[in-house]
């Protein structure tokens, strides 16, 4: 694929310094970038590279134009526009192309036009399938399940039964979305299994990474709201309902029945509880554990960053002796105050 810097600028909304008939076909760094490739600047502490680069035009905001030797295309955000140019330059594969000769498809399945299913693909009874849509190698469909227009699963994906999965979607390899949530009720120490009998419900223009496991509702739903993003290894439980524009970042885990705003971002390996809710515009840095709910937006924080390990230990044996220490404290502040009341008489 060859766009000129003229095609580009047009479609992301930038402006040419240069050449606006030079070709490019790829993307690459700027240190690795030549003839016919393009990079971006979009953080600073990288400036110094620019003025060496080989690329054929770089992306930059305009405070750095009299510093870049090549063309330029010029926006505001340059790290939206190599987002974008990235899209006209993918060169990603389908992970299916046309109806697979092994795949197995129940007759009462509704197959829309230009479906393609990989093979080995198993779609159940009454799944409906829209059009355009693209399921890979190894993907399981359950009975009765929806998924919309446009919608693209990689690899042994599986979706449970009921499931509804919107338009415009992606989900990544390995993910399971649908499965029973973790309900048990306790009979003296024998656990009895309860039957998870709500769904999944994912909105439109939702992207979900590999191995993220999305489990059904006991008896409501579990709902991902429109825009989400969801990265690799996270665990959704049971009727958690996402807002959309949400974004969460790897390995992190939201309990049972809680509900996040719109527009929060989960940075990785955060700990949300169940049964709590979440007001829109949050921000929870990575390792933050939250325990109960948060009623206005902002930055929330309580992970503890690495340190030198005989740094930690001292630490660590410091926190060990904060009891003491709040006793002797508490001690010493009742000894004051008898001797200013001694003083005061």
């Amino acid at each position: 694929m060859n766009y000129t810097l003229q095609d580009i600028a047009d479609k992301i909304g930038a402006s040419v310094h240069g050449d606006s008939q030079c070709k490019v076909s790829k993307l690459a760094t700027l240190v690795d970038a030549g003839t016919g490739e393009i990079a971006f600047l979009s953080n600073s502490k990288y400036k110094s590279q620019l003025t060496d680069t080989k690329a054929s035009a770089v992306i930059i905001n305009p405070d750095c134009l009299e510093d870049c030797p090549t063309n330029a295309l010029v926006m505001n955000n340059p790290y939206i526009g190599y987002a974008m140019v990235a899209q006209l330059l993918n060169t990603t594969p389908k992970p299916a192309d046309a109806i697979h000769h092994s795949a197995v498809i129940d007759s009462s399945a509704s197959i829309g036009v230009n479906v393609s299913i990989g093979a080995n693909a198993v779609i159940e009874s009454g799944v409906r399938l829209a059009d355009n849509v693209c399921i890979g190698a190894g993907c399981f469909i359950g009975k009765n399940a929806i998924i919309g227009e446009n919608t693209v699963l990689w690899a042994n994906v599986s979706v449970y039964h009921q499931v509804e999965i919107g338009k415009n979607c992606l989900v990544q390899s390995n993910t399971v979305i649908g499965s029973d949530g973790f309900g048990y009720a306790n009979d003296k120490g024998r656990w009895i299994k309860i039957p998870q009998l709500g769904t999944v419900i994912i909105g439109n223009d939702v992207e979900i990474g590999a191995s993220t496991t999305i489990d059904r509702g006991a008896l409501g739903n579990t709902i991902i709201n429109d825009g989400v993003i969801l990265d690799n290894q996270l665990q959704i439980a049971h009727n958690v309902e996402i807002g959309s524009g949400t974004a969460m970042a790897a390995c992190s885990v939201i309990a049972g029945s809680t509900k996040i705003g719109k527009n929060c971002t989960i940075a990785g390996l955060v700990g949300v509880n169940g049964h709590i809710e979440i007001a829109d515009n949050c921000i929870f840095t990575g390792m933050a554990m939250v325990t109960k709910s948060i009623t206005e937006p902002g930055v929330y924080s309580s992970g503890m960053p690495c340190a030198p390990n005989k740094e930690w230990h001292k630490s660590n044996a410091r926190i060990r002796k904060l009891d003491t220490v709040n006793v002797k404290i508490k001690a010493l502040e009742q000894a004051l105050k008898e001797l200013k009341l001694q003083a005061s008489n």
